[in-house]
Formats: C-alpha cells, structure tokens, sequence
C-alpha cells in the first residue's frame, strides 16, 4: 500500500496552521505556491498531488482530515493495548500488515476526508464545489430549501476518484478499498436533515431545511463498534472473470462466523499482536496509565501495576457571578495513579 494510503501516515503532526488564503493579487500567488507546497509534502501520489493541486482549498482539507482523523483514532482507543500510537516506524509496520487496527485506519481516514470536504465545499472554502443542493423530497411545497447543507454528494465522488478505482487480484488491496468504503458509508447513514421554523409569534408557516453531517466523534464511535465485531477474511477467485473477491477464510477460525462480509464490515486478513510489549507495531504498556477495576488487568496483559498516590488541586464549587465570570474555590485532594509495571 502508498505510504500516505489512510491520510494521516502522511509525515504531518496534523497540527499544522490551516491556511488562509489572502486577496492580494501577489499573495495570491504566494499562497498557491504555499499549497502547492503543502501538497508536496503529503508525499501524495501522481493523480492525487494533482488533485490537491487545483484547487487550493484541497490542500487545507486534507491537513484537517489527517488531524480530526489522528485525534479521533486517539479518542476511540485510549483505553486499550493499542491506543493508535503512530509515530515513526510503528505507523510504517502498521501499514505492511493488514491486523483490524490497520482496517480501522483505513476507515476512519476515508471518513475523516469525506466529512471534511463536504463541510469545506459548505463553508465557502472550496473552488469547485458549495452547499448542498436540494434532493426531491415530498411535500417539498410545505418549505423551502435553504440554510447551506453539508455537500456530500461532491465529497464522495471527490474521496472515490482520490483514493482510487478497486483493484481485481491483490487481496490486502482490496481488503484496504472495502475498508475505505466503509468510512464512507458510516458518513452518509448518518446525514440527517434539520429544519428551522420562521414565522410570526414563532408559528411554522415557513420551514428552512438543509441535510447535516453527524459529529465526527459519533462517526468514530460507529467504525470502533464495526472494529470490534471486524471479520477476517481471505481471497476467491471468479473463474468467469478472473477477479478476486473477498470472502470467509478457509479454515474455521474460534469465536467468527464463516459469514460473507457485508459492505458496511470492516475486514482483515492477519491476526494482531497483543500489543504487550514493545514491538515494531507499538511501543508497549510499560509505564501507561491505567483504570484500576476498569482496564489495569488488560492493559497491564497479567504484569500488575503500580500505585503512586499525589495531591492535585483543582477548582471547586464554582458559581456564575453577576456579570459575567466564573468564581471558584480552589480545592485540594489526593488521588491514587496506577500505571502497569515492566
């Protein structure tokens, strides 16, 4: 697989200033060399720099993708083995391998790109694209359609033409294409569409409505859900076209069904690590903080852990002053840190 495959392996923190493109005639020019560089830097293929070249609002997406992505990642899996460490060779190895971790990257990085092109085509910062236009929808006569929706439809064909058609024969990269799909499914399922009331003495006689992405942290905690019920998977052959296709592996394995994946499943093709000890893929539990009676006994993987106790000061019994701030006191307690053993 590309290097930059799911977005945020790119060699970016993600915390990167978004840019602002000025008015200027001259810094107009200066900012295009600017995205021209920031997409350099994405270490992007031929078709996709190319991509990320014409319009310069491509360049500032793709940096807020990789970084709601990353930090997303980080969110759902703070509290296990692996907790989306990413730095260096061990998002490198990742990558070779195709674990259920490397299938939950994939997907949450064509969903972050999803959301964020479809919320920068509404809010002004794409070229190409804008707001949501309106769908048939019965009773359309009763409201109008208005507000700026959030324009999915630019932004799916956008993030399929930029991650690439589906391969025929290669396993892992087919296996890696469906992942992708199911990113982006997970943000179409949940568009919803709001509405606001207008009228006299607030009565509805006009209704404004547009179509919604869900909150990126509700999308992350769908593809964790998919993660944890993942199947894996292995390879067929149609003897009619000579495609590959994914399908149940072989050999049973304990605890999975022999069903056939759905298109909204993620898939894998190896079993992971225990993410124990440090290892190419992650640098261990040594030294990471724990939950005692929560997750102390599986992080720790059965090494104990142990308990320092600190005293920590904190605002308390705080209250709303007449106008406008918060007043607290200032209370202190101890509190107990566990952290797994060696």
């Amino acid at each position: 697989p590309h290097p930059c495959a799911p977005l945020f392996f790119c060699r970016l923190t993600g915390n990167e200033p978004l840019t602002i493109l000025p008015l200027t005639s001259e810094m107009e020019e200066a900012a295009i060399k600017a995205h021209y560089k920031v997409c350099d830097r994405l270490k992007l293929e031929k078709k996709q720099r190319r991509m990320c070249r014409r319009d310069p609002g491509v360049a500032e997406t793709l940096m807020e993708a990789i970084s709601m992505s990353a930090l997303e990642c980080q969110y759902q899996f703070r509290f296990e083995r692996w907790n989306c460490t990413l730095e260096g060779r061990y998002r490198a190895s990742l990558l070779k391998r195709g674990f259920k971790e490397t299938a939950f990257l994939y997907a949450i990085s064509s969903a972050g790109l999803t959301h964020a092109m479809a919320k920068a085509c509404s809010a002004g910062r794409m070229e190409r694209c804008t707001c949501d236009e309106a769908p048939d929808l019965e009773n359309r006569e009763a409201w109008q359609w208005g507000g700026c929706g959030d324009n999915l439809k630019y932004s799916n064909k956008f993030v399929k033409e930029f991650l690439g058609r589906k391969p025929n024969k290669d396993l892992r990269a087919r296996v890696d294409f469906h992942n992708n799909l199911v990113g982006m499914k997970v943000i179409k399922a949940g568009v919803e569409t709001t509405c606001k009331c207008h009228g006299v003495s607030g009565s509805c006689t006009v209704r404004t409505c547009w179509r919604q992405l869900s909150p990126f942290h509700e999308i992350g905690k769908q593809l964790k859900q998919k993660y944890e019920t993942s199947l894996k998977v292995g390879s067929t052959t149609n003897e009619a076209t000579g495609e590959g296709d994914i399908s149940p592996p072989k050999k049973s394995i304990p605890g999975h069904s022999d069903q056939i994946p759905r298109t909204t499943d993620l898939v894998y093709i190896d079993d992971s690590p225990s993410f124990c000890m440090m290892s190419r893929y992650s640098p261990g539990t040594s030294g990471r903080k724990c939950y005692k009676d929560k997750n102390c006994d599986s992080i720790c993987c059965g090494r104990g852990h142990n308990t320092q106790s600190r005293v920590v000061t904190r605002p308390c019994q705080c209250q709303v002053r007449w106008c406008c701030y918060v007043e607290c006191k200032q209370c202190t307690q101890r509190e107990e840190v566990y952290t797994c053993k060696d």
